[in-house]
């Protein structure tokens, strides 16, 4: 798969309903196999006050932060030129679509990877992780549009609350305090300005010292719209 996302000749198959940003489902073949996978350009970005352009490069830093946690949580993504220029090639998850957080949650067996992907926007301080942004695969589920992610300043916006105020999992713990405490992959620093990886080590560091699921007391860290 890594080789069709680097190698592939891509094909455009047409624009995501819905996205922000100018979002592309392309094809992509080598040598007689072919994959699909979800396109952003950094051309197709609009503007932000708070955000610098090329937040393709912060879908990139996901799947490293996804990888160094070890949870497979981001499908893989990688950093390529395409048909609209320079953005981030994101394997396509053929997902359940009628399934998002709000039905999984329901579901006692998913609450392990719904956790992973709670404390994984905490760390990464996710600005924008709406419903359906989980997305239930043929082999587990999967967070995906992370594109707002990494500021420096407080910026949490996640329907992810349902676990506050228990105790995190102790695997999970230890993967937390794994991020806090050593030096960050050179390719996830590497996307990232010295501020930002400081910001992203003193997150993990007081949620393993704090070791339970923060609760938002003002009730006004959610996205919007929800789904």
């Amino acid at each position: 798969m890594l080789e069709l996302l680097t190698r592939g000749e891509v094909a455009v198959k047409g624009r995501m309903p819905w996205s922000s940003n100018a979002t592309f489902l392309v094809e992509l073949s080598l040598a007689g196999a072919t994959t699909r996978a979800v396109y952003k350009p950094e051309r197709g970005e609009r503007p932000l006050w708070d955000f610098p352009r090329g937040l393709y490069k912060r879908e990139l830093a996901a799947w490293h932060l996804s990888e160094a946690f070890g949870w497979g949580l981001v499908p893989l993504t990688i950093e390529r030129d395409g048909p609209y220029g320079e953005g981030s090639f994101q394997l396509f998850i053929p997902a359940d679509f009628e399934q998002h957080y709000f039905t999984l949650r329901e579901n006692p067996d998913h609450h392990v990877p719904l956790q992973r992907i709670c404390l994984f926007d905490l760390v990464a301080n996710n600005a924008d992780r709406k419903s359906g942004h989980c997305l239930l695969g043929p082999d587990g589920i999967y967070g995906v549009d992370n594109g707002l992610c990494f500021h420096v300043e407080p910026k949490l916006r996640t329907v992810i609350w349902d676990f506050g105020g228990e105790p995190i999992p102790a695997e999970m713990l230890d993967a937390v305090r794994r991020i806090a405490r050593t030096k960050l992959p050179k390719a996830l620093a590497d996307l990232l300005d010295p501020a930002e990886q400081k910001a992203l080590r003193a997150r993990a560091s007081a949620l393993a010292n704090e070791q339970c699921f923060p609760v938002d007391t003002g009730g006004y860290r959610y996205p919007w719209p929800l789904v």
